[in-house]
């Protein structure tokens, strides 16, 4: 019903006539207006209140051509303090929103953010140098933030192995996630709900290691992004002030990013002063517990916390908690069965060696792990990073049947 590309149509009715050629051309037209294959991707941000698109190209988001991937009119680039930690993928995040809509600032949780709404995250690791073909590549490099590309104006393809992008979309019910998985020549993404396994090589220096990356499912997606029980609603993760308090450049310089997106109408109710802030947990300008407590919070608190789907484990790892026993030290597991690692408390203060939190983190058992989800691989500088932090906590703990002094390292 479409034109073929020499122009010839691929049926024709049975019947023939003065008006045929006209017939035809409208009949030819509406087919494509109507998507029955022959219409090309938008040139512009296509929000679909209702509908999932199989291909990620339906939604108007971006450009690729020319060896980079670019951003739409309206898609603002965006960059959290402290990232969540996937298995070394680097990430270019994306936001959206429709004209003269904007989110409605709050200290502490998520934004209010309007109907319409896209947020983009895109997963991509770099290839080996000189790869002929970094899309196809089954290897990828361990990359340092300071290698990382901003994507202020979109990414450079050359040496990169696009992965994944996540798409979270508010709808008139709420938010929805959804998955799309970047094809072998790298051209488009094609959603896969049920998730995906995608087989790598991980080059660490002269080091390799096999691991498989996990695309999650739907409902993986709401394991981690329904923060509030009470609710089970899916709301972002990094889009909170501590996150997004930080300079980021743009087309006029480095700005701070909540300013930024005030400046854009992005964002509404922002106060002048006695903003929130995360430590970046690479800087160590910021101390190692300023640190500490922001990789925490952005890798773990939206489970561990007051009403998370952790809460019931007493271990409550989000920026605002300052209780030591919630902190987890000198605190008894609750039901974490092997993950204990046969270790008695959450934090030993001095002690990394014998903490859960650690050994925890530092595993790959699926049933000893965590994060649960999110990761095969160990994050070596999370992990160095949290132990330096509680070997420079003081105190001591005490078994159940007994006192047992742990003196302090410090």
């Amino acid at each position: 019903m479409c034109p073929r590309e020499g122009g010839d149509p691929v049926w024709a009715p049975a019947f023939a006539g003065a008006h045929f050629p006209v017939i035809l051309r409208i009949l030819t037209l509406l087919a494509c207006l109507f998507s029955f294959g022959c219409t090309r991707p938008p040139d512009r941000v296509t929000f679909h209140a209702d509908r999932n698109p199989e291909k990620l190209s339906e939604w108007g988001l971006f450009t690729v051509a020319g060896g980079r991937i670019a951003p739409h009119a309206g898609m603002v680039t965006y960059e959290l303090a402290t990232p969540l930690f996937s298995d070394y993928a680097q990430k270019w995040r994306t936001i959206w929103m429709p004209k003269g809509a904007s989110a409605r600032y709050d200290p502490d949780k998520w934004f209010d953010f309007p109907f319409g709404t896209i947020v983009t995250k895109t997963f991509y690791y770099t290839t080996p140098a000189g790869a002929a073909d970094p899309q196809g590549s089954g290897t990828v490099v361990k990359m340092t933030p300071a290698t990382y590309q901003t994507g202020v104006n979109g990414l450079d393809l050359k040496s990169v192995r696009l992965i994944e992008t996540r798409l979270l979309v508010k709808r008139a019910a709420g938010w929805v996630a959804l998955p799309y998985v970047w094809n072998a020549d790298g051209s488009d993404a094609t959603l896969e709900r049920t998730g995906a396994e995608i087989p790598l090589t991980f080059q660490d220096g002269a080091e390799r290691s096999q691991f498989v990356y996990s695309v999650p499912n739907q409902n993986q997606c709401a394991g981690c992004h329904a923060q509030d029980f009470r609710t089970r609603a899916i709301d972002p993760i990094g889009l909170k002030a501590r996150h997004l308090d930080r300079d980021f450049p743009g087309a006029g310089g480095d700005i701070n990013q909540l300013k930024r997106f005030v400046a854009l109408g992005y964002l509404t109710g922002v106060p002048g002063t006695a903003l929130p802030r995360n430590a970046d947990w690479q800087d160590p300008r910021e101390g190692t517990t300023a640190q500490a407590r922001a990789y925490l919070d952005i890798n773990c608190s939206h489970c561990h916390n007051a009403t998370g789907a952790a809460r019931t484990s007493g271990l409550w790892l989000d920026a605002k908690t300052i209780d030591p026993r919630v902190l987890g030290m000198c605190k008894p597991p609750v039901a974490a069965g092997r993950g204990t690692g046969n270790r008695s408390f959450d934090v030993v203060p001095g002690h990394p060696d014998a903490s859960i939190l650690t050994y925890r983190m530092a595993s790959t058992d699926p049933g000893e792990m965590m994060p649960e989800l999110g990761r095969a691989l160990p994050h070596k500088e999370g992990v160095a990073l949290v132990t330096k932090y509680i070997l420079d906590l003081k105190g001591a703990c005490e078994e159940d049947d007994g006192p047992r002094e742990i003196a302090s390292r410090r």
